[in-house]
């Protein structure tokens, strides 16, 4: 379901702010703008309405639009002028949506399904997809693998036009355009660089593909648009298709052993496909395929067939394996104030890793971007480069806050905590903290373990750390390729300090005083894996010892590196807290921030996931005014969020994105009515 908002300009008279901070089953507005719900997305061009055409798939997340006309700022098609973002036509483009995951339970042998995956099993029924009773509790194992074929078609992204009726404003779907869907079937193929794959992939056939072709994308959650107009597509909760390469980690982060990540040895998970996992359950082994042909930044080249996997002239799709595997959330570019790339400097690529404890990454390629390389050189520099992690040092590890006295119990960084009624001191844009860029590597002999201290071994280097079997009690990583392939595992073994769920990460280039990157962090509820120093909790004495982190409202952090006009140089960053979550129904509470936006004046909108758990209010996309002046304010940097639209109770709003002319908000409105936030009393979603 896509969601549209059509205004422009100055606030007309009569426009209500904010809006109601309210739950019910509607998507709405503030008052005196246009709005209108996403309609069919594709039509069949069968005229039996049998499923093959393009279709739109399940649980929408991240959305990028382009103009019409966009490549005209392109001489000769080779280089971008513009950002895409800000290019073409405001009233007719292209744009691409992300699809992430099911709802809900799918059918096996022995269960029916419900929710999401009933509605399109009774689909698949009524057009002879399926003959079976899709209500029952007794499936065959060929009905079973018959349904996962299609399951698998409705992850991934759409690429589709979109035009504004000129005398309506009503936004609707060019169904004659070549719409496209790419998905988690062999119909999507895409070239890893920068990683080796543990052996080469193979089609759904069973047929071996070259080396580094990978089939489909999986748990596309957010994304970011290329300055040289490609989509990167973030592959995050991957482990619930073909299982977990890095479980040897419990819900609550205690190390487990027995599964390739074990002290006195190197590292050697199973990455074989999981019988277990959603798409593994299919009974032909064909259509498996390993645990680390997913998880990485996917660079789409929107528009090509889907089979057109990257080659070295510069076209198709590619996982960009240099930046590693992980649960990324999306990716971000740094530019210049422009939202152009930066001659004479390297690619700089943020990304985040999406889990309670999960860190920041930032990419940097060896090459520089030069002006007047064509598109295709411009992206042969992500063929090579260099992975850091954020370490931020002196937040506090029972909360994730700025780092505060560990005997004062009488404070609390959230004030969330009954009987607890002082606040505690938290860096601001004023008085930041400092954190360190850590370069993911086995070949760093420059910077020393963060835990090295602690263990009793002050003098050890990063890369020495990781090789070492036996360093923080987990095993060693032998390669850098080891290293990109589980970098959860290796955060936690240096000591790096976990977060709160970092969800989207954004640059921007017009922030007052210089640039920055923005930081969604959602919440977190969990225990930590590592005590304050970076030392592993011993796993028999976790359960009792860990800190439950008491993030339950989430917040924007602000990052500033040391040197914002050449970011891929620095080593340091400075960063503060920027706004935080608030429990209330009040106009102005919010909480859990997950998808971020920047407009091109700088302006910081976000979207929320968890808003309708935390205060039963509906998720919605907000505005963050910016207030610089405003020292009085707890938040000194923005004042107050202001809600612009909201989504049926119990759905998450992702993607926010405006046209290239700011008149038009896009928002998606993902898993209305899923429960997944404790329910929504009387939501008639999922419909039929």
């Amino acid at each position: 379901m896509v969601d549209i908002i059509a205004g422009g300009g100055s606030l007309p008279k009569g426009v209500g702010f904010p809006l109601a901070n309210t739950a019910d089953d509607n998507a709405r507005s503030i008052t005196g703008t246009v709005h209108e719900c996403g309609r069919q997305v594709a039509r069949s061009p069968d005229p039996g309405h049998q499923p093959q055409g393009p279709h739109y798939g399940a649980n929408n997340d991240y959305i990028a639009y382009f103009g019409d006309g966009w490549k005209d700022d392109w001489p000769n098609g080779n280089q971008v002028r513009r950002h895409p973002r800000f290019s073409g036509d405001g009233t007719s483009g292209w744009i691409w949506t992300n699809h992430e995951y099911m709802s809900n339970k799918q059918p096996t042998t022995t269960s029916a399904p419900t929710g999401q995956h009933l509605t399109l099993a009774k689909y698949l029924r009524n057009v002879g997809v399926l003959t079976n009773d899709v209500t029952s509790n007794t499936w065959s194992q060929a009905d079973v693998d018959t349904y996962i074929r299609w399951f698998k078609k409705q992850v991934g992204g759409t690429w589709m036009r979109v035009f504004q009726d000129k005398e309506t404003g009503e936004w609707k779907l060019d169904t004659s355009a070549d719409n496209k869907r790419y998905d988690s079937t062999d119909k999507t193929l895409s070239m890893i660089t920068g990683f080796k794959l543990s052996k080469p992939d193979h089609d759904d056939t069973g047929k071996p593909l070259p080396e580094g072709v990978a089939v489909g994308i999986a748990g596309d959650c957010s994304g970011g648009q290329s300055p040289w107009g490609t989509v990167f597509t973030a592959e995050e909760n991957v482990q619930i298709y073909y299982g977990d390469l890095e479980a040897t980690w419990t819900h609550d982060h205690k190390f487990l052993v027995g599964n390739g990540f074990d002290p006195g040895s190197v590292i050697d998970p199973d990455v074989t496909p999981s019988e277990s996992g959603r798409y593994g359950r299919i009974s032909d082994p064909r259509q498996r395929h390993n645990r680390d042909v997913y998880g990485f930044p996917v660079e789409m080249d929107p528009g090509l067939p889907g089979n057109r996997y990257y080659t070295s002239d510069g076209r198709g799709h590619r996982k960009h394996g240099s930046m590693g595997r992980a649960r990324w959330e999306n990716v971000t570019f740094a530019t210049g104030q422009s939202f152009h790339l930066v001659g004479g400097k390297p690619i700089v690529i943020y990304g985040s890793n999406d889990r309670p404890s999960g860190r920041i990454y930032k990419w940097v390629s060896k090459g520089n971007f030069e002006y007047g390389i064509t598109r295709s050189e411009t992206r042969a520099l992500l063929d090579d480069g260099d992975l850091y992690v954020a370490h931020f040092a002196g937040l506090d590890n029972r909360t994730g806050f700025s780092q505060y006295d560990p005997d004062d119990a009488d404070c609390d960084p959230t004030g969330s905590e009954a009987g607890i009624s002082k606040k505690c001191p938290t860096a601001t844009e004023d008085n930041p903290a400092l954190g360190q860029w850590i370069r993911m590597s086995v070949d760093n002999q420059e910077q020393k373990a963060p835990n090295a201290q602690a263990l009793g071994k002050p003098g050890t280097t990063v890369g020495d750390a990781l090789k070492d079997v036996n360093w923080n009690n987990i095993g060693g990583f032998p390669t850098d390729n080891h290293v990109k392939s589980a970098l959860f595992t290796a955060a936690m073994k240096i000591g790096v300090m976990e977060l709160n769920r970092p969800e989207d990460v954004e640059w921007n280039p017009k922030y007052p005083g210089g640039a920055v990157i923005h930081v969604a962090f959602t919440k977190n509820g969990r225990q930590t894996g590592l005590d304050q120093q970076g030392v592993l909790y011993d796993p028999a004495v976790h359960d009792e010892q860990a800190p439950r982190r008491s993030d339950g409202v989430g917040s924007i952090f602000t990052l500033r590196e040391e040197d914002p006009m050449n970011p891929g140089a620095g080593s340091r960053f400075k960063y503060w807290l920027t706004w935080l979550g608030t429990r209330g129904k009040g106009p102005y509470d919010a909480a859990n921030p997950d998808n971020l936006l920047i407009d091109a004046d700088g302006g910081l909108w976000f979207g929320t996931d968890g808003n309708f758990g935390r205060n039963r209010t509906a998720d919605a996309v907000y505005y963050l005014d910016l207030d610089a002046d405003h020292k009085d304010s707890p938040v000194p940097t923005y004042g107050r969020p202001f809600r612009v639209a909201a989504g049926p109770s119990d759905a998450e709003a992702t993607g926010p994105a405006l046209n290239s002319t700011r008149t038009t908000l896009f928002f998606n409105v993902q898993h209305p009515g899923g429960n997944l936030s404790g329910g929504a009393p009387g939501s008639t979603w999922p419909r039929d």
